[in-house]
């Protein structure tokens, strides 16, 4: 029990199904109701998708685990709807510092420019967003979530899956036309299916510990993520410490591939750790109570593929990553974000399954990046031998005096958006552009305004629907309008509906710098927000070439 957060309990349900001699066929089955999970059957059922979801459990996570969610991963709560209880139970921040010893040798800002409706990063513990989660699933009937419903049995068939699960009343089956795996680092699914992950386990330990503390060390305004190589409380290792919601602080502490985990986690030891760095931070006058305490190693490894026939696999069951940058809960929310739209065209026949190989080359390619900066910041937080270690220290020493030698230092990169550049569902640049808005890149977000006051271009985007592409136009909105505008043309395709353009302006000009526009110029983009292709002019046969890319029709194979 934690003084500051009471774990609710989820109801079981006799499942329908038990008793039945043949497995009951369903349209799609999603294993696991953390983050991803949960995600993943959000955005399906707003899209109209029918979804049953299996735990195992019946209440959210224990302890913090994941913390820091990131303005990409907030972008695609908007659309879930629990984007704003989020940010107003989270710690917002956007700058980092890190030190060696005492001295600062770097800092850096999530969010230099403003114009963003989103902050670079909220912290939150990860109880706090699953329970979110749970009660946006719960408003939405085409979400059957099943507590303690265990996942025993995984049969793939050419058509679907076979699953056998098991309850407290006992087993039943379920034939479903498409799984998706979001069951964690040691998922049920993947070792039923004899898959495997490969990449490196790091041979380090770290201890977490979340406090209560009993006071203000400064500001909530100023709230900032602090790392620390070899400081004087923690010496000869690195310590991280990050603010989370209802004064709960959480701090890293780096311990050796040698120390003892049950010795590490005795409370007395570890509360001499915390107050030796509240001390030298000054805080000396601050009490503090334990929350959670936890010793962890970690990896960096994936699955050689993430979808295998009719399952799918995201978040930490198809790869994982070290926590130092935030990458591990945002990269599988956005793994949701790539695929569910995909499937739902796939399940409604609107576009072929080689659709759902573009979500493995994309998102392993995310994965790929997430594993290279996860191996990169682990290998300099952990120099493995003595050369690594002189060259470590050697940066860390130069770096408040040099500054070509701060970008050397690497106390974890934060989690970014992948760029998805090399995308078959791409349709390449035929005139110039400039900006980072290519082919790809995740829709920026700017302020705009309209009949109804002020708003944001991803929120426009968010209000065209959930599965609908949409071509963004800039120019003039109508004669009504003195200012040059933008003009959002929804165009949902096999719908019998004609849409209204929606009529906004660009309130500061923004928009038009983002996007490198001009009157004339066109973008269209995909139902996760990324850029699909663009042009200096409006083309229908050129738009229709490029939607038939991005849906699957214009691809013979997928690699």
């Amino acid at each position: 029990m934690l003084s500051t957060y009471t774990w609710p309990r989820y109801a079981y349900r006799r499942a329908p199904e038990l008793g039945a001699g043949e497995p009951h066929h369903v349209p799609l089955v999603i294993v696991g109701a953390g983050p991803v999970g949960l995600s993943a059957a959000i955005d399906a059922a707003l899209r109209g998708q029918p979804v049953i979801v299996l735990d195992d459990d019946n209440t959210v996570s224990i302890g913090s685990r994941g913390v820091c969610y990131a303005k990409r991963t907030l972008e695609i709560f908007d659309r879930l709807g629990i984007a704003d209880r989020v940010v107003a139970k989270g710690v917002t921040w956007n700058v980092g510092r890190t030190f060696h010893g005492e001295r600062e040798v770097f800092s850096f800002d999530l969010l230099p420019e403003a114009g963003h409706q989103r902050p670079g990063m909220v912290n939150l513990q990860q109880y706090h967003l699953e329970q979110y989660l749970v009660e946006r699933a719960m408003e939405l009937p085409a979400i059957d979530l099943r507590w303690q419903h265990k996942l025993l049995r995984v049969i793939p068939t050419d058509s679907g899956v076979t699953l056998e699960v098991e309850t407290a009343d006992g087993h039943y089956s379920l034939h479903a036309d498409w799984l998706i795996a979001a069951d964690g680092t040691r998922s049920t699914v993947r070792r039923q299916m004899g898959l495997d992950v490969e990449g490196r386990v790091f041979q380090d330990r770290f201890l977490i510990a979340d406090i209560v503390l009993h006071g203000e060390p400064f500001p909530i305004e100023r709230t900032e993520r602090r790392f620390w190589f070899s400081p004087r409380f923690h010496a000869g290792e690195s310590a991280l410490m990050h603010r989370q919601a209802d004064n709960v602080w959480r701090i890293d502490f780096q311990l050796g591939w040698e120390a003892d985990p049950d010795l590490e986690k005795d409370p007395d030891r570890v509360c001499a750790r915390v107050r030796a760095a509240l001390d030298q931070q000054g805080f000396a006058d601050l009490d503090f109570e334990l929350e959670w305490v936890s010793v962890y190693t970690f990896q960096c490894r994936r699955m050689a593929r993430f979808r295998h026939g009719h399952v799918l696999f995201v978040g930490d069951s198809a790869h994982q990553v070290s926590p130092f940058g935030a990458r591990g809960a945002n990269s599988g929310v956005q793994d949701t974000d790539n695929l569910v739209w995909k499937l739902k065209w796939v399940i409604d026949g609107d576009a072929p399954e080689a659709l759902l190989d573009s979500y493995h080359q994309e998102r392993s390619a995310a994965a790929d990046e997430n594993l290279l900066n996860s191996t990169r910041s682990t290998d300099f937080m952990t120099p493995k031998t003595h050369v690594a270690q002189q060259l470590r220290d050697a940066v860390l020493s130069l770096a408040d005096q040099v500054p070509a030698g701060r970008a050397l230092v690497n106390s974890g990169r934060l989690s970014v958006p992948t760029w998805l550049v090399d995308s078959p569902l791409n349709t390449p640049d035929t005139e110039a552009f400039d900006g980072w808005m290519v082919p790809g890149a995740p829709a920026d977000d700017a302020p705009l305004a309209g009949p109804g006051g002020p708003s944001w271009l991803l929120q426009a985007l968010a209000d065209a629907g959930p599965a609908v592409f949409v071509l963004l136009h800039f120019g003039r909105p109508g004669p009504e309008v003195a200012d040059a505008g933008l003009d959002v043309v929804l165009l949902p395709l096999f719908d019998a509906a004609e849409p209204e353009p929606a009529a906004l302006r660009d309130a500061v000009g923004l928009a038009a710098r983002r996007y490198d526009a001009r009157p004339g110029t066109c973008y269209l983009l995909r139902p996760d927000q990324h850029v699909a292709a663009r042009w200096r002019r409006f083309d229908a046969g050129a738009l229709r070439a490029a939607l038939a890319r991005a849906t699957g029709h214009a691809l013979d194979r997928l690699p």
